[in-house]
């Protein structure tokens, strides 16, 4: 069960899903892009404002909000977001990954589905001021290079940094939303 939850006082979430057991999903663009147009969607018909994103090999960080800071909707757009990614990453690691992924999403104790592709819980974390905001911003951006992935955070294609980072701003794969604070 998760210890912070999403609430009426806050309207900016930091957010992390994670594949379960770490599985190493995202390594190749399929299934990235399976996660940027849910965004994307969500974004045009559901409100969903993402500020700032990174896509992992085993999982993604979000800066989210709800367009008319409507928490009620952000929840439930999140929840339908992970429901749709889930079963569309799930199918895609039964149809491209190695067999053993299959297993391992068929193999969770949750007696209400056949297979589970999301941790469940969503680590939120309400985004209170400028400074914790930056503080996330910054570690979501940096995570790539951290892992040795990149040596410069803006060429991470699946992330908002070079978005944010460049001048003039550099192609992002989601739409995104500044903050003012």
């Amino acid at each position: 069960m998760e210890a912070l939850r999403i609430h009426e006082d806050a309207a900016l979430y930091y957010l992390t899903f994670s594949a379960v057991q770490w599985l190493p999903v995202f390594v190749s663009e399929e299934p990235c892009l399976i996660v940027t147009e849910s965004l994307n969607f969500c974004h045009r018909e559901k409100g969903l404002r993402i500020n700032a994103f990174v896509i992992m090999p085993t999982h993604l960080h979000l800066i989210v909000s709800d367009a008319d800071f409507n928490v009620q909707r952000l929840r439930q757009t999140l929840a339908d977001m992970r429901k749709y990614t889930g079963r569309r990453l799930a199918d895609y690691c039964e149809q491209k990954m190695p067999t053993a992924f299959g297993y391992v999403l068929r193999g969770t104790r949750r007696t209400d589905r056949a297979r589970q592709f999301w941790q469940q819980s969503r680590h939120p974390e309400a985004i209170w001021s400028q400074a914790f905001w930056q503080t996330k911003v910054d570690y979501l951006h940096d995570n790539p290079r951290r892992k040795g992935l990149v040596r410069d955070v803006t060429h991470w294609r699946f992330s908002s940094a070079a978005f944010w980072l460049l001048d003039p701003p550099g192609e992002s794969d989601v739409m995104l939303t500044a903050v003012a604070w």
